[in-house]
């Protein structure tokens, strides 16, 4: 059994799952055993499954992958759907446990009264027939070293949290979730001129505290030499910004490609030379779920071709060759100066 005192879940709440697949656990590690529900397009989901290839995992846990939109109502209601046959739509798939319609029949299998958001990346027990985890940033922390018992020595010894390097990536991980990775939706989401012109600030402010940490370390990951949980949680976003998010989120006072050299360059190196990534990385479903799913922000429902290409090649391997960039905007500036 699970060590902790905490409840995986409180039945007929809100509250998510929070189990831990462990040797000492009620989810002991197992071939075959767990199942992972995902989006594609979801910026969460997408670590949980950069994890997945990284680790060598994709054997070990399958996937389930939800077609990129409709989501439903102003609500969310009735979520997101499965195709009904794995040609519908490229790269999605049918629900290979259930042949659910919905997501959220998976989510009522595990408990009929829940309240929350039928949301992806969900990781599910097939032996117990219920829900492990829903937190993406639970499982960020703890699947890397989950499965090191059935994997090879080589894939073990990547470790995404080193013990060296974890108060500069809690330190980090802490604003930049805050500011970024859901900072673009803050952004993206407001109601208001004042609340866009409030929310936007920040996201511009954290490239550019991360466009210096990156150069200062010198590559090619965010805190040097190591590839860290920072990278994921950094891909899972800008792989997203050109593409979306200045545009349909009116994140605009900058791009990557532009004025964060030292950023685009980082993106670069992790898209071509880290296979987990370019592997997981779909821009059709990106690109689609966004322009095709939020209604009061794009009524028509068109999805733009750009940016081309969607991800530059080219990868500078000495950093300090490249321009240190970042949005001048005095506002931003001093964002960034409280970081």
């Amino acid at each position: 059994m699970s060590t902790s005192t905490a409840p995986i879940h409180q039945p007929g709440t809100a509250d998510g799952w929070h189990g831990v697949i462990r040797p000492d656990s009620e989810y002991p590690p197992e071939k075959g055993r767990y199942h992972l529900y995902i989006g594609l397009f979801c910026p969460f989901a997408h670590r949980a499954n950069i994890v997945r290839h990284l680790k060598g995992l994709t054997d070990i846990i399958d996937i389930s992958i939800v077609c990129p939109y409709p989501k439903g109502d102003s609500k969310g209601w009735p979520g997101w759907r499965f195709p009904k046959t794995d040609d519908e739509y490229p790269n999605a798939t049918v629900d290979k446990l259930f042949g659910s319609e919905y997501m959220h029949e998976v989510y009522f299998k595990a408990d009929k009264e829940y309240k929350g958001r039928y949301s992806v990346p969900l990781l599910w027990d097939t032996k117990t027939n219920t829900a492990v985890n829903n937190e993406s940033a639970e499982l960020l922390r703890w699947l890397p070293t989950a499965f090191n018992s059935l994997i090879s020595p080589e894939l073990a010894k990547i470790d995404l949290y080193p013990q060296h390097l974890r108060s500069q990536i809690d330190s980090i991980s802490e604003w930049m979730q805050r500011d970024l990775n859901t900072g673009v939706y803050k952004a993206g989401f407001a109601n208001s001129q004042e609340e866009y012109d409030k929310n936007v600030i920040p996201v511009f402010g954290s490239l550019n505290k991360l466009e210096e940490i990156v150069a200062n370390n010198g590559g090619p990951f965010v805190l040097g030499k190591e590839l860290t949980e920072l990278d994921i949680r950094l891909y899972a976003t800008l792989i997203r910004f050109d593409t979306v998010y200045v545009q349909h989120f009116k994140c605009n006072l900058g791009t990557i490609r532009h004025d964060y050299p030292v950023l685009n360059n980082w993106l670069k190196h992790m898209y071509w030379n880290i296979p987990a990534c370019k592997e997981t990385t779909d821009f059709k479903h990106i690109k689609e779920n966004y322009t095709k799913s939020h209604y009061d922000i794009n009524p028509k429902a068109i999805t733009p071709m750009g940016p081309f290409p969607d991800v530059e090649e080219g990868v500078e391997t000495d950093i300090s060759k490249l321009r240190i960039g970042g949005v001048k905007l005095s506002a931003v500036l001093e964002y960034q100066a409280k970081l």
